[in-house]
């Protein structure tokens, strides 16, 4: 209890309420610009973090990522552009809502739906990490192995759609990034070609910023130019009746979206997408009839599973290293550069750190869902800037947010090439969660395997001896099953 007390004071002091006000203000505003993804508002702005205390980055990071998360919904509603992906449902439904009138009231049921899909989130991460935990300390170097690849291989079957192999070739080029350098068992140099700049690796952040940053840039400049919003949206906050007549599809959504945010890999996008078409298939007679006309049924399950994802993709964050999503990855990221090392023994090397997390998951979803009350009718004329005006900011940003965590120019190239192959990959229909996971986790599966075969090399393990390791060989069997599915996948 000590603890719990001293997480609430420490993120209710002065300091942190700024940190938190200010990131919920820029997330919404981050969010609500047509091509500026919440991954990419993280991604830029993690080297800010840098200077800050671990908790605050903490707090900042969370907030930001909470508001960005609903501020998608805004211009999804509006005029029918999704401030980020996951938002594409909102937009199938929110849209005619607001060509029928009801444009306020669309904006004000996402808002609701995002705040109680950070609770429904929250809670689970709170009560099922204790119990992650416990299973997590039975994990050895051959079974976080089998952890880092099914990681990677999931995150390929699922966001290569109808061609998994391409999600695949994805996480194998970021484990190939992730060879570059110092090996660091033998210290023998790979793939650096002679380069001095390479024999240390190459850092994951100007590669995430590179991605979700400048390849960002690039995808919404090719695209038309959207359409002017009205300036007057109406009634905003919803009838009580309205929130009760959906408060299945909720708890249902809610669910949905924290066990696919649990998935390494799957995120918001996914989450979003799948809540909806549970939706639309469990609606009956009038309400399914306005799916795709303006079903606040589809517009609120979207929102919720949405937002449930954020909880959710924590929990094999902290419990296992394993990001659950590209904004999750960012957030380790983020620690990483704080020291905190996550895993199974968090709650011994860092005490206090989770009750911090907790609470400010709270105060960041409280204060998400006032501000966007607030702010929503006079901000939006800032939601109208012409892309061709907002997106060459952007690019400095970019380079600001390269170079600014380890003040090495050589980072900033290494930004603009992953900017180039990011977009390249986008032309090309390779998702990039993937291509992330195997950056992240390159490091996690290599020195593990390398370790498992050491201890297996000692003790004179046969393959009989390898198998008996309940955990490990059920790991074993779930890639297996993975790569079958994506396999066999249109059969």
């Amino acid at each position: 209890m000590e603890a719990i007390w001293g997480a609430i004071g420490e993120v209710f002091s002065p300091h942190m309420v700024f940190v938190a006000v200010s990131a919920v203000a820029l997330g919404l505003f981050w969010g609500a610009m047509p091509g500026l993804t919440t991954v990419m508002a993280m991604a830029l702005l993690i080297s800010i973090t840098y200077k800050m205390s671990t908790n605050a980055a903490i707090m900042f990071l969370i907030a930001l990522h909470t508001a960005s998360t609903y501020g998608g919904s805004i211009t999804a509603v509006l005029i029918n552009i999704p401030g980020t992906p996951a938002s594409i449902p909102t937009a199938m439904e929110g849209y005619p809502l607001t060509k029928k009138g009801e444009g306020g009231l669309a904006l004000g049921s996402a808002i609701v739906a995002s705040f109680l899909g950070n609770w429904i989130g929250t809670i689970a991460l709170i009560i099922f990490v204790p119990m992650i935990l416990a299973i997590a300390l039975k994990f050895g170097a051959w079974e976080l192995f089998l952890l880092a690849l099914w990681g990677i291989a999931i995150s390929g079957t699922l966001t290569g759609k109808e061609k998994p192999i391409k999600g695949w070739i994805s996480g194998c080029l970021g484990l190939l990034i992730a060879m570059v350098g110092m090996e660091p068992m033998h210290a023998f140099y790979r793939f650096t070609f002679g380069s001095i700049a390479l024999a240390s690796g190459i850092s994951y952040l100007p590669i995430l910023i590179g991605l979700f940053g400048l390849a960002e840039v690039l995808k919404a400049l090719s695209m038309k130019v959207p359409e002017r919003i009205a300036e007057q949206v109406g009634r905003i906050i919803p009838p009580f009746y309205m929130i009760k007549k959906h408060l299945w599809n909720t708890l249902r959504s809610g669910m949905l979206g924290t066990l696919v945010g649990a998935i390494p890999g799957a995120g918001p996008n996914i989450s979003s997408f799948v809540a909806y078409d549970v939706a639309k298939r469990r609606a009956k007679g009038e309400e399914r009839e306005k799916f795709g006309k303006g079903s606040y049924a589809g517009l609120i399950a979207s929102e919720v599973a949405n937002n449930a994802t954020i909880g959710g993709s924590l929990l094999p964050t902290m419990t296992l290293g394993i990001p659950g999503s590209a904004g999750a990855a960012i957030f380790l990221g983020a620690l990483n550069l704080h020291a905190v090392v996550v895993g199974p023994s968090i709650q011994i090397e860092h005490p206090g750190l989770m009750y911090f997390l907790y609470v400010s998951l709270i105060v960041a979803n409280f204060l998400m869902y006032i501000m966007a009350l607030l702010l929503i009718k006079p901000g939006v004329k800032l939601f109208t800037i012409r892309r061709e005006l907002l997106m060459p900011l952007i690019v400095p940003l970019c380079a600001i947010g390269a170079y600014g965590a380890n003040q090495f120019s050589f980072d900033v190239y290494v930004m603009i090439a992953s900017g180039l192959l990011g977009f390249a990959l986008y032309k090309m229909k390779f998702p990039l969660a993937p291509l992330i996971l195997g950056v992240i986790l390159g490091d996690m599966a290599d020195e593990n395997l390398r370790k498992a075969m050491m201890i297996f090399q000692a003790d004179g393990a046969s393959v009989i001896d390898v198998l008996s390791r309940p955990v490990g060989t059920i790991l074993l069997a779930v890639v297996a099953l993975t790569f079958y599915d994506g396999i066999f996948r249109r059969r």
